[in-house]
């Protein structure tokens, strides 16, 4: 079924009373779908191709078009469930995976450290096993990546990470769904991070090399990227011809971008390190200024909440910026994520040109 996506989008972003404008959203050819992901955990990022990834993102635009533009309704996960595990609390993680999971038929059940405390109270292979008995698949917001790569093992149902210390998935997910509505195509982007060198840049230099996106990565001394990935995605950039830069100086990392991104400088179990932190951080603040050196098209994104020490208003609030946007794709990506763990859902609409 052929339809004109970017003047749907532009539309429903009117409706909505979204200051930004959705450009040049191509559509292909309907392709024979040949990505099965049905059954495997979703842990990070580095564990799946570009085509992997790319099939996630097409599915998320065609549950965005079926069910909020034509209201169609589709319970793709009627009669299953998820156990939704949360050691650090989150609005958005929370709220996309339970209203897009029971917005598709299926039951999320949510458990917080007072219903279940990983490793503590029980160990992890019981855990795993009991949850695998009861659910069809677990999403898990943790402390630590190791917790996650035990349930993995030890389940024999889906574990997607919904937030760990070393990667952040599903929020890159919805970034990458967000420029592709905007620019229409996520091949030549620049992305440039100002910011700390934690999960969510992690989760970026594990992908963006894979749909030919350039990484410029800023960070303060003493926080930069785990050296371990670093040294992968320097591996994924030479394999996809692509550029990846790292520097301590915020408006090095800015210039030439198109998309400006940050997040939160102190993360949930690094209060005790704010005032360091904010220290670190002087001069790593987004502002027009940042902007100034960037592409002449140049968006900005964050993954929420955020703080005014890490973007000013000026830029958080223009029209230049994506956040609210992403925020709302937050709940289309995890949903495609649902279905394509657990079903057998192929896309009905045309895949997009990435």
């Amino acid at each position: 079924m052929l339809f004109n996506l970017r003047i749907l989008l532009n539309n429903a972003a009117l409706r909505n009373g979204h200051n930004f404008v959705v450009r040049n959203f191509r559509c292909g050819q309907p392709l024979q779908n040949e990505v099965q992901l049905k059954g495997r955990d979703l842990l990070t990022l580095k564990n799946f191709t570009g085509e992997e990834i790319k099939y996630m993102l097409w599915l998320s635009a065609d549950l965005k078009f079926r069910i909020k533009q034509k209201g169609e309704y589709l319970p793709l996960l009627q009669g299953k469930s998820l156990g939704m595990i949360f050691e650090k609390r989150s609005t958005r993680t929370r709220l996309s995976t339970e209203t897009g999971f029971a917005l598709l038929g299926g039951h999320p059940c949510f458990l917080t450290t007072q219903d279940i405390h990983l490793g503590v109270n029980e160990s992890l292979t019981d855990t795993a096993r009991v949850l695998s008995s009861m659910t069809d698949a677990v999403l898990a917001r943790v402390y630590k990546q190791s917790d996650l790569d035990i349930l993995a093992r030890e389940a024999s149902i889906p574990i997607v990470n919904g937030l760990s210390d070393l990667y952040h998935p599903i929020q890159i997910l919805a970034d990458y769904l967000t420029l592709q509505e905007h620019y229409g195509s996520l091949k030549g982007l620049t992305l440039s991070w100002i910011g700390d060198g934690n999960n969510i840049l992690h989760s970026i230099m594990m992908s963006a090399a894979k749909f030919g996106m350039h990484l410029q990565a800023a960070t303060p001394k003493g926080y930069e990227p785990d050296p371990t990935i670093t040294k992968l995605a320097q591996q994924y950039a030479k394999e996809n011809g692509t550029n990846l830069s790292l520097t301590n100086d915020p408006l090095e990392a800015a210039h030439g971008g198109n998309v400006l991104i940050t997040d939160t400088w102190i993360s949930m179990g690094q209060e005790e390190e704010k005032k360091k932190r904010l220290q670190a951080f002087r001069g790593y603040q987004v502002t027009m200024k940042t902007a100034k050196v960037a592409a002449s098209d140049w968006t900005f994104l964050h993954c929420l909440p955020r703080k005014p020490e890490e973007v000013d208003d000026e830029v958080f609030y223009s029209p230049r910026s994506l956040v609210f946007p992403e925020a709302e794709n937050r709940k289309w990506t995890i949903m495609a994520v649902m279905v394509s763990l657990l079903t057998d859902y192929s896309p009905k609409c045309q895949k997009p040109k990435f």
